[in-house]
């Protein structure tokens, strides 16, 4: 049994891995359940940039093996934007209702063919001396509805449409979800080089 932190409070984030890293083989907690844990700065201009440091210094300040992601929306319409900053795009870290309201006034008389957008996700996993062991990243495309619309996912997800679906990322559920998000598509890439590392 591989012992791994996920570098991240967010419970949804931890559920969703659960589901895809085999649970005979890694034994996953999340910053949540461990007491001595710190809040690493995402100081990085990129999803990789930041990954790498919320693994390391976790790893280090915990003496442990440490896997985190960092993840975001890019809109085209926006050069890019939210980004990196997709977490706290309104002001407040987390607050997915203000993000949310802010991205819809940011694209406000963008007609629906230009508000392509994609999800990206890098992973990054750490040993316990701070050394980055892996890599991984996935993107998952698709574009912004004009109105939120589902109750299930987190972030941007009621606005972030698959088209071939005609769905939301918050109205599909988790199994189709699984298979197309950027997260599902960092970690299966991730999975195979996890399992040569470990055994």
């Amino acid at each position: 049994m591989f012992d791994l932190v996920l570098g991240t409070n967010n419970q949804k984030k931890l559920v969703e891995l659960r589901l895809l890293l085999p649970e005979d083989h890694y034994r996953l907690q999340s910053l949540a359940e461990i007491p001595n844990s710190i809040d690493v700065e995402e100081t990085g201009t990129t999803f990789r940039e930041n990954a790498q440091l919320k693994a390391t210094e976790q790893a280090v300040h915990l003496n442990r093996w440490v896997l985190a992601e960092d993840s975001g929306l890019a809109v085209d319409a926006l050069r890019g934007a939210p980004g990196v900053y997709s977490a706290r795009y309104a002001g407040t870290h987390g607050d997915d209702a203000a993000n949310n309201a802010k991205l819809l006034a940011e694209l406000q008389g963008v007609p629906i063919e230009k508000r392509t957008a994609r999800y990206h996700c890098e992973i990054c996993l750490s040993d316990p001396q701070g050394n980055v062991m892996l890599t991984a990243g996935g993107t998952c495309g698709g574009r912004i509805r004009t109105e939120p619309v589902g109750s299930g996912g987190f972030g941007y997800d009621p606005l972030f449409e698959i088209v071939e679906y005609h769905r939301t990322f918050a109205e599909l559920d988790l199994t189709v979800k699984r298979a197309l998000s950027h997260r599902s598509r960092a970690l299966r890439d991730l999975l195979p080089k996890l399992q040569r590392l470990v055994g």
